[in-house]
């Protein structure tokens, strides 16, 4: 049984976005400045990542009413989600939603940690940024082309991302180190 392989072409822009996310760490983590930052600096970051995902809440909510009421999804699906199954492209928001509730919980919870005990700098601002960033992209290319290698090495870039905060942030709070 043969599998779809995806093009070349789609290896070459993983390649790109985990060397660009590399790259970017390299930078972040040795040119910003590492000096003490505000906690109230990490606030922006958080709340776009959470207008983000309200964002992909309504639009999930505006596309299913609209496929419902256009006859293109039957409301059975939402009751039992077995039933009439829509599109993959009907349900790329909500999937899209669903990913922003997983991996992001980590973030909330570094950003939650370094506010609270104000064990944070400019780079982790840098990185919280960075992370914001990547999800934002991963969102966009989920909901609008659903290219699978990209939303990986999205994905995966913002997780190595994240690790980095986590990791500078244990670092710094770990009594001894």
């Amino acid at each position: 049984m043969g599998y779809d392989r995806p093009p070349v072409s789609d290896y070459v822009g993983v390649t790109v976005i985990l060397t660009a996310t590399v790259a970017a760490l390299a930078l972040v983590t040795g040119g910003v400045d590492p000096s003490a930052a505000s906690p109230g600096a990490l606030i922006p970051p958080i709340v776009s990542l959470v207008a983000l995902t309200f964002a992909v809440l309504v639009l999930t909510a505006v596309v299913r009413n609209l496929a419902v009421f256009r006859g293109t999804a039957s409301a059975r699906y939402y009751r039992d989600y077995v039933s009439d199954t829509p599109s993959e492209k009907l349900e790329r928001p909500a999937r899209t939603f669903n990913n922003l509730l997983q991996v992001p919980v980590l973030f909330y919870a570094a950003c939650a940690l370094m506010i609270a005990t104000g064990n944070l700098d400019r780079v982790q601002v840098t990185l919280a940024w960075l992370f914001v960033a990547l999800r934002f992209v991963h969102a966009f290319v989920y909901i609008v082309f659903n290219r699978l290698a990209y939303r990986f090495s999205l994905f995966a870039a913002s997780s190595i991302v994240l690790g980095v905060l986590w990791a500078r942030f244990a670092i710094q709070s770990w009594p001894g180190v």
